[in-house]
């Protein structure tokens, strides 16, 4: 094993309050591509900030090699004394670094580098950021949520960049998929303290739920030796005084124990409150058009959404995704064609630049609209402090301005509001921003669960595999053009579906090129089949999908075994690999007997 190149250990900080962090620590060595997860306000950007520099622990040691590099990805870049974005990033370089890296990554980003900083979006300052600290390819990358303002086909360049860079990661974001490809090890800051798993965030959730199990286990069973202990003081056979004090001191700290055990944070409890049912048509636009000046936003677009559906939009920043949606619930109008919305509706809507939220204005205020301590809650009258806790605020919280809040905050707060009120339309506008993954599991359980209707934009290509029903994304996904087009199923479908209809339309242009006299088959008939290869394929792989779910289910069984990971850890990361490789496997054999099914269903008429 490599000596490391930083490490934090048993750091303590705390702001007044209880301690943030109590113990935690850190360790990365040369090629480590770590994710760092948590609860919001579990302390990930406080470490980070303290691997990287900015902040200095009052108790722990640091250590970082003397010659490595590190660098960190402000949250809100300091552009001062810069006129131009290449500039800025330019200065990030070190004496023997390549300025072409610059170039290459804000080309990559969408800058062309000639950009005022003081005119950059959010989403741009954070693309900038990430060109500087990028380009000079140092030891230690350290990254706080890099994918947030980035479109999809941008994330997955980001991915694959990561994926092959040399230098050491340190990653914190809310981004599954993004943390499963890149991440091959995981740290768990909780409640203070961190633990370190040597495998990527596929493996966490199975792995955390393991350990809360245990540590579950091990409090019950010290509440049971404190009754034990208890009784013997009071009923057991008087023995000598001094193992009498020895006991009663060892009964002490057991009870000291128990008492000051942290359980882990609570889980957000929400459901949607009840609204009259919508009509079964929802919406229906008819050949809709927009256009800014020359550019065609959107080409005559037609949809029908029904009640029940689950609709998510996706596509590069300025494909015109939010303008789609605020044309189909009726807050912009098209050029031509005609927009109609369904009867009896209640739209809510979470938007992504949080412009419904006062800075000044106080949790309490904000949830009850300024109407006294209570608010009504699927017709039921509620404290605000007691609907808070349910959302992870402390009643102290109830008149603390806006402004304190994180980002991850606030979105929970605005969840909170639009889930009090009545509604049959849900509006998401880039829901999972800032969300921790906790939260975002709840997000997914009501989208999911949802008796009305969805409509989102999201760049969480988990989050939509997980939610929508279908997927509206531009027909040219590099270069849109206007022209949109509507997939069965999530991200992952669109993909399968596009690939397909790609593959289609080569094999479609390359059969027109040939003469005639070779299109048709020696029997005179031009009619294309299936290869012997291909039915077979089609008819055996339902067969060995079924066959990789029977042994996942098998692994899953023994891995639900709570003690198994402190038992025996080598037999639990056997198990998880396995696991790992057939579902890998499940997917591959789901995507080809799909692009197959859809050339038979093609085939046949």
């Amino acid at each position: 094993m490599a000596p490391p190149i930083l490490k934090l250990d048993d750091i303590f900080l705390s702001f007044g309050g209880a301690p943030l962090l109590a113990g935690a620590g850190l360790q990365i060595e040369p090629g480590d591509k770590i994710c760092l997860v948590g609860r919001n306000g579990s302390g990930k950007s406080t470490l980070l900030k303290i691997a990287a520099g900015l902040v200095e622990a009052p108790s722990g040691e640091v250590f970082r090699h003397p010659s490595s590099t590190v660098r960190y990805l402000e949250q809100a870049p300091d552009f001062a004394g810069f006129n131009t974005v290449q500039a800025y990033a330019e200065a990030g370089l070190g004496p023997g670094d390549d300025p072409y890296r610059v170039t290459y990554l804000l080309s990559h980003l969408g800058l062309s580098g000639d950009e005022d900083p003081r005119m950059l979006s959010g989403g741009e300052s954070r693309r900038a950021a990430l060109a500087r600290v990028m380009a000079p390819e140092p030891d230690i990358l350290l990254l706080d949520e890099p994918t947030n303002h980035l479109d999809l086909p941008t994330i997955e360049w980001l991915e694959g960049e990561l994926q092959k860079t040399r230098s050491a990661l340190v990653l914190i974001s809310h981004d599954r998929r993004f943390l499963e490809k890149v991440s091959t090890a995981t740290v768990w800051l909780d409640r203070g303290t961190s633990r370190r798993l040597d495998r990527g965030f596929a493996h966490f959730e199975a792995w955390r739920d393991q350990v809360l199990e245990a540590e579950e286990l091990e409090q019950h069973k010290l509440g049971k030796s404190i009754e034990r202990e208890e009784h013997w003081l009071r009923y057991g056979v008087t023995a000598r005084r001094k193992r009498n004090m020895r006991r009663l001191g060892e009964l002490q700290t057991m009870r000291s124990n128990y008492r000051g055990h942290k359980g882990p944070q609570g889980t957000v409890q929400a459901t949607v409150s009840d609204a009259q049912e919508s009509g079964k048509l929802v919406i229906e636009a008819d050949k809709i058009t927009k256009s800014f000046g020359e550019r065609a936003i959107v080409t005559p677009f037609s949809i029908r959404v029904h009640r029940g559906d689950c609709i998510g939009l996706v596509g590069p920043n300025g494909a015109g995704k939010t303008t789609l949606l605020k044309m189909l619930t009726g807050q912009l109008s098209p050029d031509s064609g005609i927009v109609k919305l369904g009867t009896n509706l209640e739209i809510a809507t979470l938007d992504q630049k949080r412009e419904d939220l006062d800075p000044e204005d106080t949790l309490a205020n904000y949830l009850t609209d300024g109407r006294g301590e209570n608010l009504l809650v699927n017709g039921e009258q509620r404290h605000v402090t007691g609907y808070m806790k349910e959302f992870l605020f402390q009643p102290e919280q109830a008149r603390t301005p806006i402004r304190n809040l994180s980002g991850g905050e606030r979105a929970r707060l605005m969840l909170a509001r639009i889930l009090s009120r009545p509604t049959n339309l849900l509006i998401l506008d880039e829901p999972t921003n800032d969300l921790d993954i906790e939260t975002l599991d709840l997000l997914q359980e009501i989208v999911a669960g949802f008796p009305g209707t969805v409509i989102l934009v999201s760049h969480d290509r988990d989050f939509l595999d997980r939610t929508v029903t279908s997927t509206i994304a531009p027909a040219v996904p590099d270069a849109p053009d206007g022209r949109w087009i509507e997939y069965a199923g999530g991200y992952s479908d669109m993909l399968v579906q596009r690939k397909g209809a790609l593959e289609e339309r080569k094999r479609a242009e390359k059969a027109a090129e040939k003469p005639k006299t070779q299109q048709s088959t020696a029997s005179g008939s031009s009619k294309v089949k299936l290869s012997f290869k291909q039915k077979f394929a089609l008819e055996n792989l339902p067969k060995e999908m079924a066959k990789a779910e029977a042994e996942i289910a098998k692994r899953e069984q023994v891995m639900a075994d709570p003690n198994l990971f402190t038992r025996d850890p080598a037999a639990f990361n056997r198990l998880a690999g396995e696991m790992e490789k057939l579902r890998a496997s499940l997917t591959d054999m789901e995507e080809e007997w799909l692009e197959l099914e859809m050339l038979r269903e093609e085939l046949e008429g």
